[in-house]
């Protein structure tokens, strides 16, 4: 018996002291990257990392170094609007971004997790409590007319595209659930930051609009479908994409006259000027369908959802899916901030904001267009 016991003890000890050490943190280093920028943050570096969901699906976190910039343009640049002032110096802190934009391979994951959810089996997903309510993410069912959203197609590569900003913060929300890491939409300020990588010219390559056609896809030169990404030249960032292809989504509600004070507040999350209604919120770079003026850095898109869900057959319309151009021209890109935010930071950049959406989510809910449930971390490389 004690024989017994002692084998089971130096069995215990001998798994124990030969398990892997747990990982690093991704996207830190104890020391500084022989390459790229040297961002240092408390005594540990941020570096590039890649996170795998899938044998054939990962993607790519720049980090991007915080500083002073002029958000907004100047009141002589071609093509300004009025919405893109007054210029106001703005200090950034450091952050990771999306190397490219989100693509259907990613998209597709998020999508795919349908089923674990309305089938919780414990290790994908679990059963939604009360205890467990914070973490639900809601999940679309199919898409309800798939040829109009795959019209350009669904390679892997491509951007996903034609979700609605609630559908793309409900993405980041499930990555951060399947990743351990938390993810989420950039707002204007950090979005128009990593796009300029350090330039204050219209374009972050410079002034010239025909020069352009190396970075980005636009009307020009893209024969109005999209592209896939990371076949154009980055920013000096290591960012693709961040002019044309696909419009990116941005956590803030727009306004028209310009910015105010609510972009005024310190950078980063806090200074996000939080939306009240379902539209307009805005959109950055431009698209396949825009021209190259619309992709100038400092260029804001409002969103219309009412004329973006015009042929929308649904009763409430879908609070995931828009159905009307330019909606295949809108995708997005996610950052992670390196300070972890708050409980009311996450419900404000992940969950519900306004009363259509809420309605929209019940009744899609009660129909089976859809499911809401726990997703559990996987192990990520």
């Amino acid at each position: 018996m004690l024989r017994c016991r002692l084998s089971g003890i130096l069995f215990f000890l001998c798994y124990f002291y030969l398990l892997p050490a747990p990982a690093a943190e991704p996207g830190f280093a104890d020391a500084p990257p022989a390459t790229g920028p040297v961002i240092k943050v408390g005594e540990r570096y941020l570096v590039p990392y890649t996170v795998t969901l899938a044998d054939d699906v990962s993607f790519t976190m720049i980090p991007v170094p915080g500083g002073k910039f002029r958000l907004g343009s100047p009141a002589n640049e071609p093509a300004r609007e009025v919405n893109e002032g007054p210029p106001l110096e703005v200090e950034v802190p450091p952050f990771w971004i999306g190397q490219a934009e989100v693509t259907w391979g990613e998209y597709k994951l998020y999508m795919a997790s349908l089923d674990q959810v309305k089938n919780p089996d414990g290790v994908t997903a679990a059963p939604l409590t009360a205890e467990n309510a914070a973490d639900a993410v809601t999940i679309p069912s199919k898409l309800y007319e798939p040829t109009y959203t795959f019209e350009h197609g669904d390679n892997p590569r491509l951007p996903a595209v034609t979700m609605s900003q609630f559908g793309a913060r409900q993405y980041t929300k499930w990555l951060s659930r399947r990743t351990g890491q938390i993810f989420r939409l950039p707002n204007e300020i950090e979005w128009e930051y990593a796009c300029r990588a350090g330039s204050d010219t219209p374009y972050s390559h410079g002034n010239d609009p025909e020069q352009l056609g190396e970075y980005a896809w636009t009307a020009e030169n893209s024969d109005e479908v999209p592209h896939l990404v990371m076949t154009k030249k980055p920013n000096a960032w290591g960012l693709y994409d961040m002019h044309g292809n696909v419009l990116e989504w941005t956590l803030d509600a727009y306004t028209p006259a310009g910015y105010d004070a609510a972009v005024q507040a310190p950078a980063g999350l806090a200074a996000t000027n939080w939306p009240k209604q379902l539209f307009p919120r805005v959109l950055r770079g431009g698209s396949f369908e825009f021209s190259a003026d619309r992709a100038r850095s400092a260029a804001r898109t409002p969103s219309d959802d009412k004329t973006w869900y015009d042929t929308d057959p649904n009763r409430p319309k879908s609070p995931w899916w828009l159905t009307d151009d330019p909606a295949r021209g809108v995708g997005m890109r996610i950052i992670r901030p390196v300070a972890p935010p708050t409980a009311e930071e996450r419900v404000k950049m992940w969950e519900i904001d306004n009363p259509q959406t809420e309605r929209g989510v019940t009744e899609r809910l009660k129909q089976g267009r859809g499911t809401k449930g726990v997703v559990l971390p996987q192990a990520v490389k």
